[in-house]
């Protein structure tokens, strides 16, 4: 037998206080001797010794009663009790239920989801529960929510928690859940613990499980009775993985190609797969895939026009099936009537020179008259530069620039900084040791890389090399990703600079058959940098006469004038809003997708001013406002996909994970209940001593009370035989 709480058995030391008091109590009588008194000090000693064994009795109870009491508050129980009789003692034990809430467990194969099932399980648990018993339960997802902590189980308060749960649109953060479970399980008061973890098991997730995880799981079992109860379903899923911005400029009256990516992760080929275009919950595009093969992905192009300037919320959007978290993929875009950009020229020519030229017709390619509206370009030589108003400007280029001053490095640095856009081109007039000098300074490096020397790419015939086609998935490659190869292939570079890149930066674009980056990018606060190591003209290349020079520059305006909350996020991801400036309110509002209104403090990081929302619970789009009162900016909120991948483990693949560990596996409902018997095999007996302690109570009152009113009736009794009444 053990003890839940044997300190408390050192108050068992209370019982010398009873004897105590009936030690102190005793006391010496003085003796007189007199006649008169021999017959009556007979009775006296009679009546002393009925007393003594009176006070010893009670005494005797009194401490009975005091170790029981103890024992009751120490708990005791005992572990292995087969052999107590099925009445003697309470089977009682804290249990610690984990509760699989990521989104996989919404799948459904018809009625019933997994969620549903798991909630069923949870039911049959909680039906081996007693009154009383401290019960904890959890949603495990990305980040745990304890939902009862150490609650005294009240079985309609229970059923209530249930029926309000429902699962989130989080991924299962797998590698947290023993440390979860473990954590709640120590930290609850009780002399058997019990442990459920309620999953679907998915193969994604423990297939490939690390070795550590393992342990984790059986150090678990060693710790608490633990039972892992897998809920089953289909593997058939179709998600949206994908949704991005291809080709065409975020401006009034334009239209631009988005393209969905459609995976099926179930196990059988879907026919006919409807993917619906929408621009602030309207539908504006619908496409069909004839067939998509299982584990494969197919791509749609959807066409979004757009009539108004703001923010619009983009979408893409499967029809129902098993699975609704994953048929819907969220972008924002902020349309705008126009972009002012300003081209500046180093070459000779001044305003309008041969590279200031390729620049504005590259910007005006593809729209005519509407195009130029959508790009303001303002052309001048770079001796004026100084006398140009930056903030004015949403994009500057600079064209083979010689230098730039220490003042003007610094602007540039602030104007980037603050969100806008600068991108560099290379040529023949640029003074490489005066840009070195003048990118580091105050060691912000403005540039991504070091210019080292000029280097001749071209062949013995002049020819010079093409573009690598193994682009990354970057914004600004995603228009050359669709090009033939052969058309790609005809751009050539004959002439670039070799450059040292910054730890900081990042290739877009290389060229083919070397490790030369030929479009270098870096951040500097909310904005980029972009670094061509060629120049804007046919000098050094024929790209300004190939289509890959528009496509690539109005890719590049739109990426560098988007903002941050254009980026969608998914879910578990902070949202931030950023200010230049510290702004007039000392806090930001946040507005979910259910309509929930966050307010967020406003803290100083790294020269700017930073709201920022930790961990996004929905999926959708959220509104960042600047405060209470002011417009707000949609932010895009998506599901992981990886957790679209629902197959589930077999049942032999489950028992098989478990083997050689003290963690039983509840396949069945049969199986549940077996464990929950089995688990439970101790009992505890502190209601027992509890109610026997204070039975021993109400009896030695009850009896002392009789015991000193019996005198009375004796006061009266006949004198002993022989004896004579004397006179007074």
């Amino acid at each position: 037998m053990s003890f839940l709480n044997p300190l408390l058995l050192l108050a068992g030391l209370g019982v010398a206080l009873p004897i105590l008091a009936h030690l102190l109590n005793r006391y010496q009588v003085k003796r007189t001797d007199w006649a008169a008194m021999q017959f009556l000090n007979r009775s006296v000693r009679i009546r002393s010794r009925q007393l003594r064994l009176r006070d010893i009795f009670l005494l005797c109870l009194r401490c009975l009663a005091i170790l029981l009491l103890v024992s009751a508050l120490a708990q005791p129980f005992m572990r292995e009790a087969e052999a107590v009789p099925s009445g003697v003692g309470e089977r009682r034990a804290g249990v610690v239920i984990g509760l699989d809430a990521s989104y996989s467990m919404g799948h459904g194969d018809g009625a019933a989801t997994r969620f549903g099932q798991a909630l069923e399980k949870i039911g049959t648990i909680a039906e081996g529960i007693h009154p009383g018993d401290p019960v904890s339960l959890v949603l495990l997802g990305t980040k745990q929510r304890v939902v009862a902590r150490n609650m005294a189980f009240d079985p309609a308060r229970f059923d209530e928690l249930l029926e309000v749960l429902q699962p989130s649109p989080e991924s299962l953060d797998l590698d947290s859940v023993p440390q979860a479970l473990k954590a709640l399980a120590v930290a609850m008061d009780a002399p058997q613990k019990e442990i459920y973890f309620v999953t679907d098991m998915q193969a994604g997730d423990w297939s490939d499980r690390p070795a550590w995880l393992g342990t984790a799981f059986g150090n678990l079992g060693e710790s608490a009775a633990t039972t892992i109860v897998p809920v089953g379903g289909g593997a058939d899923n179709l998600a949206i993985t994908d949704l991005e911005l291809v080709s065409g400029v975020l401006r009034k009256d334009t239209v631009a190609r988005y393209r969905a990516t459609v995976r099926n992760f179930g196990t059988s080929p879907v026919a006919n797969v409807r993917v619906k275009g929408l621009a602030d919950d309207i539908t504006v595009d619908t496409k069909t895939i004839p067939a998509i093969a299982p584990g494969a992905s197919e791509t749609v192009s959807l066409f979004v026009h757009f009539r108004n300037a703001g923010p619009v919320r983009i979408g893409a959007e499967l029809e129902p099936d098993s699975l609704l978290a994953d048929n819907t993929r969220r972008t924002v875009a902020v349309i705008r009537d126009e972009v002012s950009v300003l081209s500046v020229e180093g070459s000779p020519g001044g305003t309008g020179g041969a590279s200031g030229s390729f620049i504005a017709a590259a910007l005006r390619a593809r729209g005519g008259a509407a195009a130029g509206e959508n790009f303001a370009v303002q052309s001048v030589p770079w001796i004026e530069l100084p006398a140009q108003e930056l903030a004015a400007f949403d994009v500057v280029i600079l064209q083979n620039v010689p230098e730039i001053t220490p003042e003007q490095a610094l602007a540039f640095e602030s104007y980037v900084r603050a969100g806008h856009g600068l991108i560099w081109f290379a040529g023949d007039k640029v003074d490489a040791a005066a840009w070195n000098k003048r990118s580091a300074l105050d060691g912000v490096s403005l540039l991504p890389a070091v210019i080292e020397q000029t280097v001749n790419t071209s062949d013995a015939l002049g020819v010079g090399r093409p573009l690598d086609p193994g682009m990354p998935d970057h914004p600004v490659c995603r228009p050359l990703r669709s090009l033939p190869e052969d058309l790609l292939s005809e751009t050539r570079f004959r002439k670039v600079l070799q450059v040292k890149p910054a730890a900081t930066s990042s290739a877009v674009l290389s060229l083919a058959g070397t490790a030369a980056p030929l479009l270098l990018e870096h951040s500097v606060g909310r904005g980029q940098v972009f670094m061509f190591t060629t120049s804007a003209d046919s000098a050094w290349n024929n790209m300004a006469v190939t289509p890959v020079f528009p496509m690539v520059l109005q890719q590049m305006v739109t990426y560098l004038t988007a903002r941050e909350f254009e980026t969608p996020r998914l879910v578990g991801d902070s949202l931030s809003l950023s200010y230049v400036e510290q702004p007039d309110a000392s806090e930001a509002v946040f507005d979910t997708p259910s309509g929930e209104t966050i307010s967020v403090p406003v803290r100083e990081h790294r020269n700017q001013y930073v709201a920022m929302l930790e961990h996004a619970r929905e999926s959708g789009f959220y509104l960042a406002r600047v405060s209470l009162q002011a417009p707000g900016m949609p932010v895009a909120v998506n599901v992981d996909t990886a957790e679209s991948d629902v197959g589930c483990l077999s049942p032999a693949e489950v028992a098989r994970a478990f083997d050689g560990t003290d963690i039983t596996v509840a396949q069945s409902e049969a199986d549940l209940l077996d464990a929950v018997e089995e688990s439970r095999a101790g009992r505890s007996f502190w209601h027992l001593l509890l109610l026997a302690g204070l039975g021993l109570l109400v009896v030695e009152s009850l009896l002392a009370n009789w015991m000193t009113r019996r005198p009375e009736g004796g006061a009266n009794q006949t004198p002993p035989a022989g004896a004579k009444p004397e006179n007074a």
